[in-house]
């Protein structure tokens, strides 16, 4: 289970799809949102709808903190509704996604495994990097690490820890006193690449990493896609996927501007920000959600957000990328590209015509795609079929197979 953006919800879909080629029956609880029934439904696993719609949570206007709050215990009561309901007669459930502050009480009520997965190790504990920015009590002025990382389990406290201990209580369980060690563990799964998100130095925790879950897509280009990428050179890919940016039409102009500053034609991801072109020239085309899979080996470059899913599908494609971090793990992950050299981070979340115009200076350098094609030759596909062995083989199914 998981609740999120596409990120959090199609790595689920290729554990699923993993798991159901290992002979092991599945199903999925994920948000109601119709995108993510389609995700789901490619991978052939059920879907069990919780929670509201993500895109109704992150496309709300004027959102303020006490939303989190109430979100949260909406969030909680689901899980020991219909999550726990999906679980009943299962050996084993995987968490990951949005706080699943109450799925690991729902496992010790049915006496089954409990595994928390992340594509990232960025929201654990850490002695080299701060929390994200979560609702609740400022953090003392200039405290260390070790502080702000005290301020955010007590931040996790308060949004999860009345809903979880009033049903741990309904249903006979002691109450959790730190919910957010409570629902890591001590021994969490990364689902990330190995040579895109290492995280030894990184977290305190000890994790165990599998690669990233990547989905298989086959699914053919649209038409006027495939005219619009053989009409031409490879154009530069804008897109922001599930970030519903604000002063999005100042985006896509800047982007758009950026572009063709570079010289290149450019494709728009409309995604849930709602890019769309500025005007009526034909050298941009505006499209919805394609397989990326496919589109990011036909382009110069892709400019995104920063999302774990983006980035290595970019990096698999052996195509340079412009990260222009919005949340969380995305200012890393923008880092990570820079380090690696397969692109360019943007320095800060709201892109001008000249600042992504100079990045992408960078990354269509002929050094950065050179160097982007050796590393994706690195990058592993075979995360999810690595997950889907190490939960079987834990939970006394099928023993897993050969490398």
């Amino acid at each position: 289970m998981g609740y999120g953006s596409r990120g959090d919800v199609e790595p689920l879909a290729a554990l699923g799809l993993a798991l159901r080629r290992l002979g092991a029956e599945v199903r999925v609880c994920a948000p109601p949102d119709p995108e993510f029934a389609g995700l789901l439904a490619r991978a052939g696993v059920p879907h069990v709808p919780f929670g509201p719609s993500v895109r109704s949570v992150v496309t709300r206007p004027d959102p303020q903190p006490s939303d989190a709050f109430r979100l949260a215990a909406e969030l909680v009561a689901a899980h020991f509704g219909a999550v726990a309901e999906a679980a009943e007669g299962c050996d084993a459930v995987v968490a990951t996604g949005l706080m699943p502050a109450g799925v690991r009480s729902v496992t010790e009520r049915l006496g089954i495994r409990y595994v928390f997965a992340c594509p990232h190790p960025f929201g654990m504990p850490s002695s080299h990097f701060p929390p994200a920015g979560r609702p609740g009590r400022p953090a003392p002025p200039g405290a260390d690490l070790r502080t702000l990382w005290k301020v955010d389990a007590e931040r996790v406290d308060a949004l999860y820890g009345e809903p979880l201990n009033t049903h741990r209580a309904a249903v006979g369980l002691p109450p959790v006193d730190d919910v957010r060690a409570h629902v890591l563990t001590g021994r969490a799964w990364l689902a990330a690449d190995p040579v895109l998100g290492p995280w030894q130095d990184l977290t305190d925790l000890d994790l165990v990493q599998t690669g990233a879950w990547l989905l298989p897509d086959e699914r053919p280009l649209p038409d006027d896609l495939t005219a619009f990428l053989a009409d031409g050179e490879p154009p530069v890919y804008v897109g922001f996927g599930s970030m519903a940016m604000r002063g999005a039409p100042g985006a896509a102009r800047a982007a758009v501007e950026a572009v063709r500053a570079q010289g290149r034609r450019v494709l728009v991801g409309r995604g849930w920000a709602g890019l769309a072109p500025i005007d009526g020239r034909a050298d941009c085309l505006a499209i919805g959600e394609v397989n990326h899979q496919a589109l990011f080996r036909r382009v110069a470059a892709v400019v995104h957000h920063g999302g774990a899913g983006t980035t290595t599908a970019a990096a698999l494609a052996g195509v340079p990328q412009v990260v222009v971090p919005q949340i969380v793990d995305q200012p890393h992950w923008a880092a990570r590209v820079a380090e690696l050299g397969i692109g360019a981070a943007h320095d800060g979340p709201t892109p001008t015509t000249e600042s992504l115009s100079a990045a992408l200076a960078l990354a269509l350098a002929p050094a950065v795609r050179t160097r982007a094609a050796a590393v994706a030759g690195d990058v592993r596909t075979d995360g999810a079929t690595v997950a889907a062995r190490l939960l079987l083989d834990g939970t006394g199914g099928q023993p897993p197979l050969p490398a």
